[in-house]
C-alpha cells in the first residue's frame, strides 16, 4: 500500500481556488518554457521516499479538511539562495477530489499511510450539494454520511 504525504494548503479557501492557483502555475511555467510539474518546496526532505514515489500523493489540507491529492512525481534535494537545503515536492498538476476528511491542524507536511487516506470522489459524486466541507466532513465524523 502507497504511503502519501498530507498537508495543510494555508491561505486556500476551496479545491477550486487550489486548482486556480495550480492553473496560473502551469500557465507561467509554460511562457518559461519550464515543465508542466508542479513544485512544492519544503524544508524537510521525506526520509521514505522511495515508498511515496511507488503511488503517493500530496493531500491537501483546507481549512482543517483534506479535500483533494495531488499524484507525487519526484523529490529534489534543492539548496537555496541562501545556502539552505530544501527539498522540492514535484507533483502532476492535476488535482483529484477526496471524501472529505477531518484533519487537526499540524506544520509542515505529514506521513499519510495509505490505508488512512481518504478515497478519491468518484464521478464528481456529491456527497451533500451545498454544505460546507467541513459539515460534510464533521457528518461522516459522526456516521451520518
Amino acid at each position: 500500500m502507497a504511503l502519501h504525504l498530507q498537508k495543510l494548503c494555508v491561505g486556500c479557501d476551496s479545491p477550486e481556488e487550489l486548482r486556480l492557483w495550480i492553473e496560473e502555475r502551469m500557465a507561467d511555467r509554460r511562457r518559461r518554457g519550464a515543465a508542466e510539474e508542479q513544485v512544492h518546496t519544503t524544508r524537510m526532505a521525506p526520509k521514505r521516499a522511495a515508498e511515496l514515489l511507488d503511488g503517493g500523493s500530496l493531500y491537501w489540507v483546507i481549512k482543517g479538511v483534506i479535500l483533494a491529492r495531488q499524484p507525487l512525481k519526484d523529490l529534489r534535494p534543492v539548496k537555496g539562495d541562501d545556502g539552505i537545503e530544501r527539498c522540492e515536492i514535484v507533483m502532476a498538476p492535476d488535482l483529484v477530489a477526496v471524501r472529505p476528511t477531518p484533519r487537526r491542524p499540524f506544520q509542515g507536511w505529514r506521513y499519510l499511510p495509505g490505508h488512512e487516506a481518504p478515497p478519491d470522489v468518484v464521478d464528481d459524486e456529491r456527497l451533500a450539494p451545498g454544505l460546507p466541507a467541513h459539515l460534510i466532513a464533521e457528518l461522516q465524523t459522526l456516521g451520518l454520511l
